[in-house]
């Protein structure tokens, strides 16, 4: 038998390895693809995965397995539906598609060994001692990843933990599409992600934040327990609290405990002979799309990159890491909002009217016109509601306090001399951020009538006009350096502040009459 042109060994049998190891194997045969994993080929811990309609035609031009997949076992919706005191709203044009994860993951099997990939499963892969004689090894390992712990020094890793807790679930009453559901109960604020897998179970997944898991006592399960054991106690807990939108149902247990979502980064993706994807090198919040969407990406660029550079390993792995990093690392920035967004929504579920709330949830990753785009209606909703209130347009809604009076809410910062100027160092924390806000409020002469929030980041002017006018009662004006009405009309009609401010000049050179 002739010697394969090339041997490449994949730790990790998931979405990601398993789809890498079917594209170079159809597009080389003479390839040779060991995939290793260490568990049997029906584990999955989880329960769905969900794919939107962008990424299903990104994915199916590579490989059509994902498409038949989801035709024959999938689920697909248009409208997302939010939840709240008693309301339940809608915006459509939100296209996507999920499968449960032990569907997917058989079918993917099934594609790489037809391709002729050898599955090891039940086969641990230690470190990379394990593969020697290998020309390349991808790491598909996940976020735990034992090669990228290996490889540090090189690929310098960084971790950021996020303060909300998240379980995942899944549940026998079937959700019509994505679903998001948010109460109040007697020990704090829980929120739910639903959206139906296959015929007859959905996905469950509920974030918290860590004083209402406290007060709710469940924080007692050990977590340091093997994978495996679920979460008893919570699973009563929520049943009782979310009984009425689960009508009758139970909870379903799948390795279901508590965590805090860590996004992972890497410098770099790369060492040596190995290269990492999916969660091994990246996470991203799952509130803005799932680790196995971005794993299956990851392998085709993977495969295609190897594909067209032939035997010249180390300008393939180049090539990878140039498309896929940039890609990947503006994911991650774009989720940074939507997870703030969760380690917060008690603040938002309290102080916001159910329409108000709906379009602060829908625009914290998206602006008012993409919105638009998508479900005119529901942006003419919200719009109505703010004019019944307040009898204007949004930006052109006066703005009257105790001694200041403003004709709108585009402001400039030449106007804003009557206001207390608090500035923002780059990166502030969010616990530098309520400080700030307890300096002002002890300040001289107590609290201020307006706040005029400068410098820092777009999420931190944000989070920290929110402390001040959700919280804490004080109305708050953003500085901005230049004028996007989008960005401005965002801000206004969702609540995030009561005013935006830009230099007079700015606002002239725009044509903008504050």
């Amino acid at each position: 038998m002739p010697r394969p042109t090339l041997r490449i060994a994949c730790a990790g049998g998931g979405p990601g390895g398993l789809s890498f190891a079917a594209q170079v194997r159809r597009a080389n045969p003479s390839v040779e693809v060991t995939v290793f994993e260490r568990n049997r080929p029906d584990d999955t811990f989880g329960f769905g995965v969900v794919f939107s309609d962008a990424t299903l035609a990104n994915l199916q031009d590579a490989d059509p397995v994902l498409r038949d997949a989801l035709a024959a076992h999938g689920v697909h919706w248009d409208r997302i539906e939010v939840r709240l005191k008693g309301r339940r709203l809608h915006c459509a044009g939100n296209g996507m598609a999920a499968i449960a994860r032990r569907t997917l993951l058989s079918l993917l099997q099934a594609r790489a060994a037809e391709a002729g990939a050898d599955l090891r499963f039940e086969t641990e892969v230690a470190g990379l001692e394990d593969l020697d004689g290998y020309d390349l090894v991808v790491a598909a390992d996940g976020a735990n990843s034992r090669l990228r712990a290996q490889l540090a020094d090189t690929l310098s890793p960084s971790v950021q933990v996020a303060g909300a807790k998240f379980i995942w679930f899944g549940t026998t009453h079937m959700f019509e599409g994505l679903t998001f559901v948010h109460e109040r109960g007697p020990d704090g604020v829980f929120a739910v992600h639903g959206y139906p897998i296959s015929e007859d179970v959905s996905t469950f997944i509920v974030e918290t934040d860590e004083s209402s898991w406290r007060r709710a006592g469940l924080d007692a399960f050990d977590v340091s327990r093997p994978p495996g054991p679920s979460d008893m106690r919570t699973k009563a807990y929520l049943e009782s609290l979310f009984a009425e939108h689960l009508e009758g149902c139970e909870l379903l247990v799948n390795n279901s405990r508590w965590g805090n979502f860590r996004t992972l980064r890497c410098a770099r993706w790369r060492a040596r002979r190995v290269v990492l994807l999916g969660d091994a090198v990246h996470t991203a919040h799952f509130s803005v799309g799932s680790g196995t969407k971005m794993a299956m990406e990851d392998a085709v660029a993977l495969a295609a990159a190897i594909g067209e550079h032939g035997d010249d390993l180390d300008a393939a792995l180049a090539a990878y890491e140039e498309r896929r990093h940039p890609l990947v690392r503006r994911i991650q920035d774009s989720a940074r909002p939507s997870l703030s967004w969760w380690e917060h929504f008690g603040r938002y579920h309290d102080a916001l009217e159910p329409t108000q709330f709906a379009f602060h949830f829908l625009t914290r990753a998206l602006g008012c016109e993409k919105l638009q785009r998508r479900d005119p209606g529901f942006v003419e909703a919200v719009e109505r509601a703010w004019l019944d209130e307040h009898h204007h347009p949004p930006l052109s809604t006066p703005l009257r306090l105790r001694s200041m009076s403003f004709p709108g809410r585009v402001l400039t910062v030449e106007e804003l001399d009557g206001a207390r100027a608090l500035r923002l160092a780059a990166p502030a924390t969010e616990a530098g951020l309520v400080r700030a806000v307890d300096d002002l409020e002890l300040g001289a002469g107590g609290a201020p009538e307006l706040v005029a929030i400068h410098g820092g980041t777009s999420l931190t002017r944000t989070l920290l006009a929110e402390e001040c006018r959700l919280t804490r009662g004080i109305p708050a004006v953003v500085v901005e350096d230049g004028f996007d009405r989008d960005q401005a009309l965002r801000l206004v009609l969702s609540g995030r502040a009561d005013a935006v401010a830009v230099p007079a000049a700015v606002l002239a050179g725009a044509g903008v009459t504050a």
